[in-house]
């Protein structure tokens, strides 16, 4: 079961044998406390290739796997099917190493930028919505006497 908030990682949840032991075990405070987590304690996380923006996948974080991310440079998931963490890559070799961290103005969903390696998506596509498909959607069209500098209400 992912933590609710900031803990120690438990004695049977052990680090991978790169991620140091050096830094805090616990997310700081004052972030654990700007989350919104779900029912289940977890956090949307959104991935983007830090050079050219494209979304790669989305995954889920409790507070121990973004303290995870924050502190060793590869990105670490809560995984709800398994029930257990996951570093990106470490069984597929398709690792994302973290280039910055952000979180929204709500603190209900980060922003992961990172160096993808090889595919994002466990189908082996580069990005999971690109397995996934496009659904279609009608394409819509701006005036063209509004610009993005005008207020919208």
């Amino acid at each position: 079961m992912p933590q609710n908030s900031a803990q120690p990682v438990p004695a049977d949840q052990p680090l991978a044998a790169e991620e140091p032991r050096d830094v805090a075990d616990t997310l700081p405070a004052a972030l654990a406390a700007r989350l919104k987590r779900d029912a289940d304690g977890l956090v949307a996380a959104i991935v983007q290739q830090h050079d050219t923006g494209e979304v790669l996948m989305l995954g889920w974080m409790d507070d121990e796997a973004l303290r995870r991310t924050l502190t060793t440079g590869r990105v670490t998931f809560w995984s709800r099917s398994r029930q257990e963490y996951w570093r990106k890559g470490d069984t597929s070799g398709h690792a994302q190493w973290v280039k910055s961290v952000a979180i929204d103005c709500d603190g209900d969903a980060l922003l992961v930028r990172a160096d993808q390696v090889g595919a994002a998506c466990h189908t082996g596509a580069r990005t999971c919505f690109e397995a996934g498909g496009d659904l279609g959607a009608a394409v819509g069209h701006r005036p063209e006497n509004e610009t993005s500098e005008e207020k919208t209400l």
